[in-house]
């Protein structure tokens, strides 16, 4: 009997270190300082400096279905947001995984990477809460009809840089965080972790 009350004093201690030591854990998104307040967004459609035609309402779609999915952000109207969710995208970047067996010229499997940058303003004063570069790829089997593979490849890339733009916006992951300096008249940049590539300068608009 004193081994049964013993280890139920035992199992008691384990568990108050237990929730003593998770009490200063929560759920829920850890949001950048600059988008502590921000609950309302508003997200125009995406800017598009490449050639895909129809490529920014695909885009644009894909980040405020991911928006509403993450719930840390109301998607709103300009009029009532509390920041504006501004994106461009900047290249469509191609590359050959595999050929055809007997034609090295041919794609028969292709890697599409999409380029966006994006800016998070505040409306009332023209701030910039939050900015940086993100880049998603996928990859895809092209079949006779062209034109459907690259739009499933499209459709995939923008869906995988929602994800990161979200989460960079929810849980502060790889933006850059800019802190207004007033006294000084500019803005310094504090870059959080990384979680997505920068687009390099030196990569030029490819189209094939």
């Amino acid at each position: 009997m004193q081994l049964i009350h013993l280890f139920g004093r035992l199992s008691l201690a384990a568990a108050a270190c237990l929730l003593s030591s998770c009490a200063g854990y929560h759920l829920g998104s850890d949001k950048p300082a600059r988008m502590e307040k921000i609950t309302k967004l508003a997200v125009p459609t995406f800017k598009n400096l490449t050639l895909e035609p129809r490529s920014s309402v695909l885009v644009t779609n894909n980040v405020i279905r991911q928006l509403q999915t993450d719930g840390t952000y109301q998607v709103v109207d300009p009029q009532y947001a509390d920041a504006v969710l501004h994106g461009t995208i900047q290249q469509f970047e191609r590359r050959q995984l595999r050929s055809a067996r007997n034609n090295t010229l041919r794609t028969r499997e292709m890697e599409l990477r999409l380029f966006i940058h994006y800016t998070v303003d505040d409306p009332v004063t023209g701030s910039v809460l939050s900015r940086g570069n993100i880049n998603g790829s996928t990859s895809v089997f092209l079949d006779p009809n062209l034109q459907l593979s690259e739009r499933q490849a499209i459709d995939d890339a923008s869906s995988r840089v929602a994800e990161e733009l979200v989460s960079r916006l929810a849980e502060g992951w790889g933006s850059e965080e800019f802190v207004d300096d007033p006294s000084r008249g500019s803005s310094k940049i504090r870059k959080g972790r990384t979680g997505g590539s920068s687009l390099p300068k030196s990569l030029q608009q490819k189209q094939r």
